[in-house]
């Protein structure tokens, strides 16, 4: 367990007087007992919900592994080496566990020892924020006002025996999701916008806020008690961490420039890339782990397998968004006391595959995955709401390729957690398990 009594005074000083300074409920102002328990909440008046949201990782943004693995044994263990970062050492929970944070307990317990920061984002701390403070939601700038009365969107509803109810409009947009889910780094850049780029999209021009899609509405009660509504927002907020939500949110379709083609000729195809389904660009969120990726490969008439790599581009900086054997990362030695780290292989898929991500990069420039020790961002080759990426593969059919029908795939992939990076820091397999974003196939005929 890692020591902490050494560090906290001067870190609440700091993080006490950098909140006052933006006005949001800062480090230590509030205690636990300010908070119900979400069991409380669901015991009668909300079940539902409650059982909503313990399915969501809403009810996990403490006590997920990688969130564990990532802030014990990384963000720790930085923060207390390297003054730049310091802040993160609190501020991480500002979002994870945010109860924790304005109760001064930083860092919270291992989530084995079942305190109230594994309560995560209750339903008391989305229900005890009134607004934020500035112009822009980010960093955990929330003000938070835990008590009798509960912060809703519904006006005119039925009066809680438990509660008052007040109306906030924010609540209603997806300025309110933009307090976690934007997020500078103590170098000043942008490494989480998932709020800035639903906002600079065609679905905010139309009204359609972040709540429409990960908070969709139905026929339902909000209480158990009380009166079924046309359209009560449902504490599903799934995402990224959704199969189901992942799957089909980008279309794919590949074709070949011609349809019959000799051994040891040449036939270019065009992939097109559609995003059809999310409100900001495709990754997004913790764009530093997650990759997206696209595979081709092509399969003859006898069931020969052909590995078919994407065309370059060239422009500068792809080298970072085309698979490759090379090693990054190695700014965790920092956290690991290893000053020789040599990192981890970057991406763990076939060379020559396209990748769809934003590279970080630390102050001495080297790929990183930490989003608390990013000074520079890459190019952002993601997918934009309503976007469609082309890409060519120009293919050089094998000598020993069979007459007859070849198949050829295109298959988009997605994974949460870079592969050797959840190998190498032993998180659990289903961070970096591949889901199949989506597929199509082609047809050509290889000629005698």
């Amino acid at each position: 367990m890692i020591q902490r009594r050494n560090y906290i005074p001067l870190l609440i000083l700091f993080v006490v007087l950098s909140s006052a300074a933006r006005g949001q409920t800062g480090l230590g102002t509030l205690k636990y007992d300010d908070f119900k328990k979400p069991a409380f909440c669901g015991a009668s008046c909300h079940t539902d919900f409650h059982q909503q949201w313990k399915q969501s990782m809403m009810s996990q943004a403490y006590t997920h592994e990688w969130d564990e693995i990532e802030y014990f044994k990384l963000a720790v263990p930085h923060a207390e080496k390297d003054p730049k970062v310091a802040e993160v050492k609190a501020g991480c929970n500002g979002c994870h566990a945010p109860m924790s944070f304005v109760s001064g307990d930083v860092p919270p317990p291992l989530p084995g020892k079942n305190s109230r920061a594994n309560e995560s984002v209750s339903c008391e701390v989305c229900h005890s924020i009134s607004g934020f403070a500035g112009d822009t939601p980010f960093n955990f700038n929330y003000v938070m006002k835990p008590g009798k009365t509960k912060f809703a969107t519904r006006e005119g509803g039925m009066k809680s025996p438990a509660h008052e109810i007040e109306v906030t409009p924010i609540m209603k947009t997806g300025d309110f999701c933009g307090i976690c889910h934007n997020e500078k780094s103590p170098y000043g850049v942008w490494v989480k916008s998932t709020h800035l780029e639903w906002k600079e999209g065609p679905y905010y021009k139309e009204g359609v806020q972040c709540q429409d899609c990960h908070m969709t509405k139905a026929e339902f009660k909000t209480a158990s008690m009380g009166k079924k509504y046309p359209d009560a927002k449902l504490h599903l907020f799934h995402g990224a961490h959704d199969p189901g939500k992942v799957r089909g949110v980008v279309e794919l379709r590949i074709h070949p420039d011609i349809r019959e083609v000799e051994p040891g000729g040449t036939v270019k195809f065009t992939v097109a890339l559609f995003n059809q389904k999310t409100g900001h660009k495709f990754p997004s969120g913790s764009v530093e782990d997650r990759i997206v990726w696209m595979h081709v490969e092509a399969v003859d008439a006898k069931g020969q397998v052909f590995h078919v790599k994407v065309d370059k581009k060239g422009f500068p900086g792809e080298e970072y968004l085309i698979g490759g054997d090379v090693l990054a990362y190695q700014d965790m030695g920092i956290a690991l006391n290893d000053p020789a780290f040599k990192g981890v292989q970057r991406d763990g898929i076939p060379a020559g595959d396209r990748i769809f991500r934003m590279p970080y990069f630390d102050p001495q420039g080297r790929m990183t995955m930490q989003q608390w020790n990013t000074a520079s961002l890459g190019v952002d080759y993601r997918i934009g709401p309503r976007e469609t990426k082309i890409e060519t593969i120009t293919f050089r059919v094998p000598d020993t390729a069979a007459p007859g029908a070849m198949r050829v795939t295109a298959v988009l992939n997605y994974q949460l957690l870079v592969k050797p990076v959840a190998d190498f820091l032993g998180v659990p397999a289903s961070e970096s398990q591949i889901v199949r974003v989506n597929d199509h196939t082609t047809e050509l005929t290889i000629l005698p």
